[in-house]
């Protein structure tokens, strides 16, 4: 019988495709373009793929696997701290990034408004490029990281129990 901590590397590739292949066709077939905090908020995603996968090709009960599970929960819960600053920054409850966002210098010259109009970024870390129901994707983001973690620490919790077994 296949339990679904035998599942859980390949599980979490999986979501972690589901997730970043959301992000990319609301890019390139939706036209939402990413900001800077967007980006970082894929990097976890990338890396979980990858270890996911790592973990999957790895044989049931091998102690490198289950770190591999606990990496990846440790990197949705850092996705899911970007993620929060970024909604936050959204919201207007954090100030965001001079380099993306309304907040920074305030120019005293011609030549320096010029300078940073031209250093500023197309798209802005806080507006929202698309929300549902008042959340923004940024928003969404926490969640899926949040049930993705948990989810992780519970696989590689198990995984624990069956080695100790």
């Amino acid at each position: 019988m296949t339990r679904i901590e035998d599942n859980a590397p390949a599980l979490i590739a999986l979501a972690s495709i589901a997730v970043l292949g959301t992000a990319l066709a609301s890019q390139y077939l939706g036209g939402l373009a990413p900001c800077k905090l967007c980006h970082y908020q894929r990097w976890p995603y990338i890396f979980t793929i990858a270890a996911g996968l790592a973990a999957w090709a790895l044989p049931r009960g091998s102690d490198y696997r289950r770190w591999l599970v606990w990496a990846c929960a440790i990197a949705f819960a850092i996705g899911g701290a970007v993620a929060v600053y970024h909604a936050g920054v959204e919201y207007g409850w954090f100030a965001g990034p001079s380099s993306c966002s309304g907040s920074g210098p305030v120019a005293t010259t011609i030549e320096e408004l010029r300078r940073q109009l031209l250093s500023q970024p197309v798209v802005r870390c806080d507006e929202p490029a698309w929300t549902m129901f008042g959340v923004s994707m940024a928003g969404y983001n926490v969640l899926a990281s949040a049930v993705l973690a948990a989810g992780s620490i519970c696989a590689a919790t198990l995984m624990r129990r069956e080695a100790d077994a």
